[in-house]
């Protein structure tokens, strides 16, 4: 990111043209020590003049103040992620301020203010009372307004929709939840395979085939993630319970998910622990919650999105879309996090006298005071 610098942009852009501070004094019509205190930061030239300047150069005046409205996807990332980290470090209040304060400066920049949004929702949680978590929440809603309302990006305007459909449903508004995903809505069909076949048809088969292992792993991880909402609704059905649980492990053993996508499997198996201690069976719940840890703590750290033998044609699509490779929240946020989940979910109690619970909250523990590099 760069700062407002017309001082420097003034002095380069004159050398660049080749010409001396006077002759520029001359053409502006102030006298030369005043080019010169602008060149030296003393002082700035008038608003007024600005135009002027910049039609001397032909430069916009955004150019001209050294003043960049949008950030590179680069920029983007590396920004989240420093204040994810700093989340993790510093008093909440004082990263949040800096968030504020990237928002504002970057007003128009759509693609970070959608960063913004999953950033703050991320942390949010961090924040203890209830008011001032509500109040966030309403600023991430608002944030994810202004993406769909002014960005003119459809993309992104799906992310944000989405962003802003899990804050207000944080916020208790499954109305609105439900007007902004259209409960009765049809999907739109994807369009991977005329895009494969018109890859095919111009003799581009690695690309084509490219295109379809995308498709096949977006659908599988969503296919895990959705797993994890189904298996809550049908606690109350355990042969049904049973039966998806079943397919839905099945499924990812086949495909090596905890190889691509830890994460997943992860929320997968703590779903199924958290069911099976609400249907009273402590032996599978301990299971579950073993695979969880076991996971958590050998495989899930660091986070990294990748391919595997079967998906081998997927790292350059990681690479060119804005798919980030990167955890959402800094580390040891996550570590923190994964102990709280089982230590602090109250269906877990009747697990409490279990040897093997013991055990599970003991490697849980070492592992959230583990020290990241």
């Amino acid at each position: 990111m760069r700062e407002i610098n017309i001082s420097t942009v003034i002095a380069v852009k004159r050398k660049e043209k080749g010409v001396m501070q006077d002759e520029l004094a001359e053409y502006i019509g102030v006298s030369k020590a005043s080019v010169s205190k602008w060149e030296t930061a003393q002082s700035y030239p008038d608003i007024t003049l600005l135009p002027q300047l910049a039609a001397y150069f032909n430069i916009s005046i955004d150019e001209l103040v050294g003043y960049l409205p949008q950030m590179t996807t680069q920029d983007i990332r590396k920004t989240y992620h420093r204040l994810a980290d700093d989340f993790g470090k510093k008093p909440f209040d004082q990263v949040l301020s800096e968030c504020q304060a990237v928002i504002k400066k970057y007003y128009s920049c759509f693609p970070l203010l959608l960063k913004m949004a999953i950033l703050l929702f991320n942390y949010c949680s961090l924040l203890k009372e209830e008011e001032r978590q509500q109040a966030l929440l309403q600023e991430i809603v608002d944030l994810c307004v202004r993406v769909k309302t002014e960005s003119n990006d459809a993309h992104l305007a799906k992310q944000a929709n989405s962003i802003e459909a899990m804050s207000r449903l944080s916020l208790g508004q499954p109305k609105q939840v439900l007007e902004l995903l259209s409960e009765n809505s049809i999907p739109i069909s994807s369009d991977d395979m005329m895009l494969a076949s018109a890859y095919q048809m111009t003799g581009k088969i690695e690309k084509a085939k490219s295109v379809l292992q995308v498709s096949l792993y977006q659908h599988l991880i969503s296919l895990i993630e959705t797993a994890h909402s189904y298996l809550f609704f049908v606690i109350d059905e355990p042969d049904k319970f049973e039966q998806a649980l079943h397919r839905f492990i099945q499924l990812s053993e086949s495909f090596d998910v905890e190889g691509l996508n830890p994460n997943s499997l992860c929320q997968l198996y703590y779903v199924a622990a958290h069911g099976y201690a609400v249907l009273k069976n402590k032996e599978k719940a301990l299971e579950m919650l073993n695979r969880f840890a076991y996971i958590c703590t050998t495989t899930l750290l660091p986070f990294k999105l990748k391919g595997d033998n079967f998906f081998d044609c997927i790292e350059e699509w990681f690479h060119d879309t804005d798919i980030d490779l990167q955890a959402p929240r800094d580390e040891k946020t996550i570590r923190n996090s994964i102990l709280q989940s089982v230590v602090e979910n109250s269906v877990f109690n009747i697990l409490c006298d279990e040897p093997g619970y013991k055990s599970i909250i003991h490697k849980l523990t070492a592992f959230a005071k583990q020290q990241t590099n």
